[in-house]
């Protein structure tokens, strides 16, 4: 089965098939076999149609297409389609007078016996039958074209979503190395202290690394995943920063519910880093994850230290925030609304997403 679809995906067998499917068409839709001669005249009949069209179809598609279709080029486009169907019309004149109409004019009607008499220059003059025959020859080129567009766009579709799939690996490697880096400066400080608490800190990143490195490739993952990583990160941070921090951390979302992974843990790691890290005394954040109907509701508050230094205008975001604008931009770009609230001692964030 593998070897036959193989096979008919080549563009020559799918092209050979198109044109047998349209012969057999007019082959079936004769209703007035007692018009003709015999098969024969049937077969020839129809066959120099279909080789006309082919003639139209390829020279379009892989001709004028390619070289005229350009908004500078409509003109010149129009000029060599009408030549093309002028000419290819002039060919079937030709070969209807010089062979058909002398092999067959026996079986001919009336009618067909006074057009056969014609001259031929005469044959050309006649608008009504150049429309018709237009359209007889431009309809399989029609069918082609369309069948292209359609191939193009799914190309273009796959595409599009290899290059988005390619960004988010590129962002996920930017965050990655960053919260291990942070986690990682934990635990040398408790190994240099030697603390009691540093096996417990090895299990809990142990945790965190079978996630990040084996559990969370999908595009989007359980939210009852991101809930056990961010638990384990804040245990990790409560390890380190000890009675300094109160969290609280509450959660009510359905089993069914998926995210996007790793993009919570983001403003997890901001919240400690600039609302904890430099606090001497006592700090607060507040983390709730709920959901409304569709959409997953993630807000994080965190206390400001007094002391800490105003950003500039001018600085440029912090990497994790910037990296997180784009993954949203990505993954959740017409269903996502973030909202950033900067105050003088509260720093807080409120994001909507549309569950997957």
């Amino acid at each position: 089965m593998k070897k036959i679809r193989t096979y008919f995906q080549n563009p020559v067998v799918q092209h050979v098939l198109f044109w047998a499917i349209v012969y057999l068409y007019f082959l079936l839709s004769v209703s007035n076999i007692g018009s003709y001669a015999g098969y024969r005249h049937i077969f020839e009949s129809y066959g120099i149609i279909v080789v006309v069209q082919i003639i139209v179809a390829y020279t379009t598609i892989y001709v004028l297409i390619p070289k005229f279709l350009d908004p500078k080029k409509t003109g010149l486009f129009i000029f060599w389609m009408l030549l093309l169907l002028v000419s290819v019309f002039a060919l079937y004149q030709a070969i209807r007078m010089f062979y058909f109409d002398v092999v067959y004019l026996y079986s001919y009607s009336d009618l067909q016996r006074d057009y056969a008499v014609e001259s031929y220059w005469k044959r050309l003059t006649y608008l009504s039958i150049y429309l018709s025959k237009f359209i007889l020859y431009l309809i399989p080129t029609a069918l082609l074209l369309m069948a292209r567009f359609y191939r193009n766009q799914q190309r273009f579709l796959k595409l599009n979503e290899q290059k988005k799939i390619a960004e988010l690996s590129a962002l996920r490697n930017q965050l990655n190395p960053h919260f291990l880096f942070n986690t990682l400066n934990n635990l040398y400080a408790l190994a240099l202290n030697k603390s009691e608490k540093t096996p417990e800190v090895i299990e809990r990143l142990s945790d965190i690394l079978d996630y990040i490195l084996y559990r969370c490739k999908e595009k989007y993952v359980p939210v009852r995943k991101e809930i056990g990583l961010i638990e384990n990160y804040i245990a990790l941070e409560k390890v380190r920063y000890g009675d300094r921090v109160t969290v609280n951390f509450e959660y009510t979302v359905g089993p069914e519910a998926k995210i996007a992974p790793l993009l919570l843990l983001t403003f997890v790691e901001n919240a400690f880093k600039h609302g904890v890290s430099q606090e001497l005394k006592q700090a607060e954040i507040k983390i709730r994850l709920t959901m409304e109907d569709t959409d997953i509701l993630f807000s994080i508050q965190n206390t400001k230290p007094k002391n800490s230094p105003e950003p500039h205008p001018e600085d440029e975001e912090p990497l994790g925030l910037n990296n997180v604008r784009q993954q949203l931009e990505l993954l959740y770009q017409n269903s996502h609304h973030l909202v950033i609230d900067d105050t003088e001692g509260h720093y807080k964030i409120q994001l909507r997403l549309q569950q997957k």
